[in-house]
């Protein structure tokens, strides 16, 4: 156990096997992860990395449950469930951890007090885990005063999160040592077994519905009506469970498009996307995938009732007609067979797109060249559109949809296509010797170019 902070009454080590009263799921669980933070050197650098700390190999994470302060705490009520000290040898940076597990979810009332705790200690942060999503450790589900985070951060770790950053350290073999990645998998095992607590983001809230029966009877989204705050975040929650899945599915780390000010301020994000439901009754976002060809953008559309994905690529410069730059397009999908793909172009000038089923394109791309006779198309779009009819308003079914269709869009698409680069260059002929483009020969050329034109 590592030395007790000055400002601790008591506390005890986190420990992987916690004797814990049945009824304590909150303890058990953070006791278990914050164990594992302590112990699986590349999992505490990863978590702690994501709030801002950069920890070399010497820095010393000890984990602390069951803690008791010297001062600041007058309620009894308000008694954080953890401590994480991190010492680098020139400095100590701490936080305090408050966990929720199943339905409980965090309250402005709770994390006030503790970030006021926190200031009295001069403890450095305060990080909670809960089940609810949010898009960035920096970003946190409740709205809380700037004044009361000038001299402490808060951070939110979703228990997702936690799921999805296990997953891909094992995955990507990161973990070297035999014994800690046994406990990083035993980690993950615990958090997936529904006995932990752990519950990651299903259900839209009822506001969900209640917009999609205004929009039904011919009424609009307004940036003042508390459902439309409460849809863009609960859709906000269902993308960041989005990444998570897709994360775990390729294996790599997937993130959400964010402006740089809506990633500093996740204030700024949620009125970013009210004035997007707003002005077209739809929310949407784009999800950056490694290595893919483009981002994918995805939106919900509560005037139509249907999710749709797409990818814009740019057409091959180096083929000069429609039907050549439609070809490289298709070939790359030439094995996919579904009904709800299409293939959106995008022609120069003012031209208007025009949008083809993709099984149409393969059978006959002659179609899409008879429609603009002389024009070359210059970007293309393949879409994947879900028409959901009322099972859009169906809070689970959504975001059930909402997963399914994105991993089946980067299956049949996201997967298969790839950019366009330009060639590199070739050394011209006459050329090939270093000599040919000396000085001396490249003012011969000069001085032969100028004799030419005079004749």
């Amino acid at each position: 156990m590592g030395q007790l902070p000055d400002f601790l009454q008591s506390g005890e080590a986190a420990r992987l096997f916690p004797v814990l009263a049945d009824t304590s799921k909150e303890g058990r669980t953070l006791s278990i992860f914050l164990a594992c933070l302590e112990n699986v050197n590349e999992f505490g650098r990863s978590m702690l990395g994501s709030v801002g700390l950069k920890l070399g190999s010497r820095a010393r994470i000890d984990t602390f449950t069951e803690v008791v302060f010297k001062k600041g705490v007058s309620d009894s009520k308000h008694r954080p469930d953890g401590l994480i000290k991190v010492s680098t040898g020139k400095s100590t940076w701490t936080a305090l951890v408050e966990a929720k597990v199943g339905t409980a979810e965090l309250t402005n009332n709770q994390i006030e007090a503790y970030l006021g705790i926190a200031k009295s200690n001069a403890i450095d942060a305060v990080i909670t885990v809960s089940n609810q999503f949010t898009a960035l450790p920096t970003h946190h589900p409740l709205s809380v005063s700037s004044l009361l985070t000038r001299k402490v951060s808060l951070f939110h770790w979703s228990w997702g999160y936690v799921i999805t950053q296990a997953q891909l350290l094992r995955e990507l073999g990161e973990v070297d040592d035999r014994e800690q990645l046994i406990l990083l998998s035993e980690l993950q095992r615990f958090l997936l077994h529904p006995s932990s607590g752990v519950k990651e983001f299903d259900q839209m809230p009822a506001a969900w519905s209640d917009l999609c029966a205004n929009i039904a009877a011919g009424g609009t989204a307004s940036a003042k009506n508390p459902i439309c705050h409460d849809v863009v975040g609960s859709w906000h929650q269902a993308l960041d469970r989005l990444t998570g899945v897709l994360s775990r599915q390729i294996g790599n780390h997937v993130k959400l498009v964010m402006s740089k000010s809506d990633a500093i301020d996740p204030t700024q994000r949620q009125k970013t996307a009210l004035a997007e439901l707003v002005s077209g009754n739809c929310v949407q976002s784009e999800v950056l995938i490694p290595d893919a060809a483009a981002p994918v953008q995805i939106c919900a559309d509560f005037g139509k009732r249907a999710l749709s994905f797409h990818m814009r690529l740019k057409a091959p410069a180096d083929r000069k007609s429609t039907k050549a730059r439609l070809s490289w397009l298709t070939r790359q999908l030439s094995d996919t067979d579904n009904n709800d793909l299409h293939v959106r172009l995008f022609w120069p000038g003012r031209s208007p797109t025009t949008q083809y089923p993709l099984k149409a394109l393969l059978a006959d791309p002659d179609i899409a060249i008879l429609d603009r006779p002389g024009m070359v198309v210059h970007s293309f779009e393949i879409l994947l559109v879900r028409d959901l009819g009322a099972k859009f308003a169906q809070r689970k079914i959504i975001v059930t949809e909402l997963l399914n269709s994105a991993s089946a869009f980067y299956d049949l698409v996201g997967a298969k296509v790839s950019a366009w680069q330009p060639k590199p260059p070739k050394i011209s002929e006459g050329k090939r010797e270093p000599a040919s483009v000396s000085t001396e020969a490249m003012r011969d050329q000069v001085e032969r170019e100028a004799l030419d034109r005079s004749g």
